[in-house]
């Protein structure tokens, strides 16, 4: 394990999923579970997101769209909160839901803007946007 990649991949999953996600994501994995929230750090964060061939920005809009058309609506929500941090704007936000809609089907759009809708509604709640 690289761990010098694995303190930046965690640096950059804080930066865009917030330290209360991350904490609770590392503070609730156990010994089985844990040396999987490692290699989520080193692998996923460390090694796609530290590279500087895209922008946060960029691969937030990407995640979204990959995690629609894979039904993994839970990783959506996720991600939809990270990408408003990424400074996604609502324009850019409601044109990549549509594009979600024509080419992964209106039931993944339906959803999308259902869940977007949410996201928003919490974080407005707590002012993070």
């Amino acid at each position: 394990m690289d761990e010098a990649l694995q303190r930046r991949g965690e640096a950059v999953r804080r930066k865009v999923l917030g330290d209360e996600y991350v904490d609770r994501a590392i503070g609730n994995s156990d010994a089985f579970s844990r040396p999987f929230q490692d290699l989520l750090n080193e692998y996923c964060w460390g090694t796609a997101w530290t590279d500087e061939g895209l922008n946060l920005k960029s691969r937030s809009l990407l995640n979204l769209g990959m995690l629609a058309a894979l039904n993994r609506m839970h990783e959506f929500a996720i991600h939809f909160r990270g990408a408003i941090r990424n400074g996604l704007t609502d324009e850019e936000l409601r044109a990549a839901l549509v594009q979600i809609a024509i080419y992964c089907g209106i039931p993944a759009g339906v959803e999308a803007f259902r869940i977007a809708r949410t996201v928003r509604d919490e974080m407005d709640k707590k002012e993070e946007r």
